[in-house]
């Protein structure tokens, strides 16, 4: 049976239009060949590559704690990963004033000079690095610098070394440029950090990359200097990149310094891209505004990328993200605050509760519980035997939204983002204790 007709049309390659110029000129007319159901050997037709991804678990739940929101039901949701504050009014002004004075066309695609100009002043003085203009591009947002730093990088037989617990879109993007993701574990014993012997263990001579995400999404862990210098010790000696995710540097605590890898020195600038962006920084996620330093062969090859998908970032948001970086910065300090009094109440609470154990993160704003304990046990008819099971049964039982270990490559825990209201952070650790009584071990 036919179930298709495809148009081909004859073409003659290298001609000459009327101005000299090459071009592809069609010649005689169109045919058409019949498809049978028989000669397509996959009914599909979603590319391999689209299919080997799958949708964000954290966007996921968000969305379904949402919808039940929307629906009426009391949920508190832990699972966003935005701030619960507002942008800055200065920042919206300046976005309103960029309306009012018609800024609203074409920009150069990797950004306008003024807000690579004060992208390069906020590198020089945060972490004490020096850039110049064609190793800055701006995209729309970190996670889209991220995309076209894979798109620039990876390719078939590439390895790209990812720690393990990971950002949920750090895979996903290694696989949509036919490249291949390898998980180094980490512990908890040390702080999620990577140890530098088994960085060095999974290093082979198809390593082309090492993402690192300091402070980390989901574990809120924060790499000191003496591991950095080890890991860059490492790039340097096996020659490959490292991506550095430092999206929530201006969220430590407790005296913590944040450390980007592109300051230690010894050739390892050369080898990192640095990501960053305002979205945790100046609550701006809906703005979509990230931005990417590192070499200017690699930042070219990502603005080549950029220009053939989105252009330039929103005019409006370029102008609104130079009074970010350039105005007063008294907010995040503010804002700092806040997450830090949530912070010791979440761990406070969470290590009150039987079966969870939680460590004190450093720097973002999530909780990382281990959960192991509680798996064996039971509610009616649902057995509770990994972290999605027991996310599932939280959402439903005792609606409160968390994101399971398992989207982040560590089955044994939960993540709680602390970016909401300490009463509603009181509220879900109440429901969550009183969900986890309910459970009964099996023996």
């Amino acid at each position: 049976m036919i179930i298709n007709q495809v148009k081909y049309f004859l073409f003659r390659e290298n001609a000459k239009d009327k101005k000299g110029r090459e071009t592809l000129h069609r010649i005689g007319k169109c045919f058409t060949i019949p498809i049978k159901t028989s000669d397509r050997k996959d009914t599909n037709m979603l590319s391999p590559r689209a299919q080997k991804i799958k949708p964000s678990p954290t966007l996921a739940i968000d969305s379904r704690a949402k919808a039940m929101k929307a629906a009426g039901v009391d949920v508190v949701n832990f699972g966003v990963g935005e701030p619960d504050f507002d942008t800055p009014d200065n920042i919206k002004e300046a976005a309103c004033r960029a309306i009012r004075d018609g800024f609203t066309k074409y920009t150069p695609v990797g950004g306008i000079d003024p807000l690579k100009d004060a992208i390069i002043e906020k590198f020089q003085a945060d972490n004490n690095i020096t850039y110049k203009r064609d190793e800055v591009v701006v995209s729309c947002g970190a996670k889209h610098s991220l995309y076209n730093i894979a798109q620039a990088l990876y390719g078939p037989g590439d390895e790209v070394l990812i720690p393990a617990p990971y950002w949920v879109s750090y895979p996903d993007q290694v696989l949509l440029n036919d490249a291949q993701p390898v998980f180094v574990q980490t512990h908890e014993k040390d702080s999620f950090m990577v140890k530098p012997e088994a960085l060095e263990a999974s290093i082979t001579g198809r390593t082309k990359a090492l993402i690192l995400n300091s402070p980390s999404n989901p574990t809120g862990m924060l790499y000191d200097r003496k591991t950095l210098e080890k890991i860059a010790e490492l790039a340097v000696k096996h020659d490959f990149y490292v991506i550095s995710d430092e999206i929530y540097e201006k969220l430590v605590y407790d005296g913590a310094v944040h450390v980007s890898i592109a300051s230690l020195g010894g050739g390892i600038r050369s080898r990192t891209i640095v990501v960053n962006g305002l979205s945790k920084s100046h609550a701006m996620t809906g703005w979509r505004l990230g931005f990417a330093a590192g070499p200017a062969d690699v930042i070219k090859a990502m603005t080549n990328i950029q220009s053939q998908s989105t252009s330039n970032p929103t005019s409006i948001t370029q102008k609104a993200a130079v009074e970010a970086l350039r105005g007063p910065q008294e907010f995040i300090a503010v804002m700092r605050a806040e997450f830090d009094k949530r912070r010791t109440f979440v761990v406070n609470e969470l290590n009150t509760i039987p079966g969870l154990h939680c460590m004190t993160p450093n720097g973002a704003f999530y909780a990382f519980p281990n959960t192991a304990k509680i798996y064996g046990s039971r509610f009616g008819d649902r057995a509770i035997a990994s972290s999605t099971d027991l996310a599932l049964y939280l959402l439903e039982e005792a609606k409160v939204a968390l994101v399971p270990g398992d989207a982040f490559g560590n089955d044994n825990y939960l993540r709680i983002s602390y970016a909401t209201s300490l009463e509603d952070i009181g509220k879900g650790i109440d429901r969550i204790r009183q969900a986890l009584q309910n459970l009964v071990p099996v023996k």
